[in-house]
């Protein structure tokens, strides 16, 4: 049996920061680990890549030659894939132990792990090949300065435990460049009330009753232990 970590999250948010501070902790303590890339649009990498999608397809290419922008590209390179996992994919872990570990750094487009079933399809392909499977949540710190970007943050994790339905623990990034981490404190044991009082002084009354819904999800979904973990921005080898 495999193992495999998804690190997904908004671009930027810290993804690929965490793929190398995970491998150099790993190679610290002798722990064998693979880094797999499945962005087409990657660029460079700060650890080394075991399987890279852009052996497969690249978004420059289909830029290129079918005319699409980034975003359009990019689901029709993830789409691409998905035809490709009994093909493709399946010689790329062919290659691995059973007890091996692979990470898997994630796109940063936001649809691809909230609505859209392409990497929901790969996990349940992971799956078939008795790959045991996590995901990995990270969101900026630097976003969740108040209630509104607090509640956005969490609904849209809560959008993609809901579609893979994996074991999910959502980290908090780039704490380090946090100026005034009370900001962020505050959120880390969230009342529903005091969600609920500030959500109210920020929005419209007729906002009330959608307002008491948001905060009671967002404060249940904490006391899941969610988004209970920080990291910084910065490399901790």
């Amino acid at each position: 049996m495999g193992y495999a970590q998804l690190v997904i999250g908004p671009a930027g948010s810290g993804k690929s920061t965490y793929c190398s501070s995970l491998y150099q902790h790993c190679e610290t303590v002798g722990r064998t680990i693979h880094m797999v890339n499945l962005d087409p649009a990657a660029e460079h990498f700060s650890y080394p890549v075991s399987t890279d999608i852009r052996e497969l397809i690249s978004l420059d290419d289909v830029m290129e030659e079918l005319g699409m922008g980034p975003n359009g590209g990019l689901i029709y390179c993830m789409e691409h894939l998905e035809d490709n996992l009994d093909d493709w994919l399946d010689e790329q872990l062919d290659g691995y132990l059973d007890d091996d570990y692979l990470v898997f750094d994630c796109p940063g487009q936001i649809e691809l792990f909230t609505h859209v079933p392409v990497l929901r399809n790969f996990v349940e392909h992971l799956k078939r090949k008795n790959f045991n499977v996590c995901a990995v949540y990270f969101l900026d710190s630097q976003f969740v300065s108040d209630v509104t970007k607090y509640i956005s943050g969490c609904m849209a994790s809560l959008s993609a435990m809901i579609q893979l339905e994996l074991p999910h623990i959502n980290i908090l990034s780039k704490m380090d460049l946090v100026s005034n981490k009370k900001d962020v404190e505050e959120y880390l044991n969230p009342e529903a009330q005091v969600l609920l009082s500030q959500l109210n002084r920020q929005m419209a009354p007729k906002f009330g009753k959608l307002n008491k819904s948001l905060a009671e999800l967002a404060a249940h979904v904490f006391q899941m232990s969610m988004l209970s973990l920080l990291f910084p921005a910065k490399s901790m080898a």
